[in-house]
């Protein structure tokens, strides 16, 4: 198996596994909207793939910063602050 190949294997089994966790666990809690730092970290992640072909490192920034403001919009809405 080409390390590509083994790559792409290791994706698929973790998208499996994700929506398995949302199917079984998460689906009973009953939807949830949106926040809007969740909505503001999904635009930087998409716009560093959109915007990542040249130059690189631009694509990467842009989803690092995606990154950081979802984990932020997690720490503030954790379940225990009853926001």
């Amino acid at each position: 198996m080409d390390a590509s190949q083994i790559f792409i294997l290791i994706s698929i089994v973790t998208l499996a596994a994700i929506a398995a966790l949302w199917f079984f666990v998460i689906r009973k809690q009953g939807p949830k909207p949106l926040s809007p730092l969740s909505g503001i970290a999904f635009a930087f992640v998409l716009a560093g793939i959109i915007f990542g072909d040249e130059p690189h490192w631009l694509g990467y920034v842009l989803i690092g910063i995606g990154v950081a403001v979802a984990i932020a919009d997690m720490i503030v809405h954790r379940p225990g602050r009853g926001v």
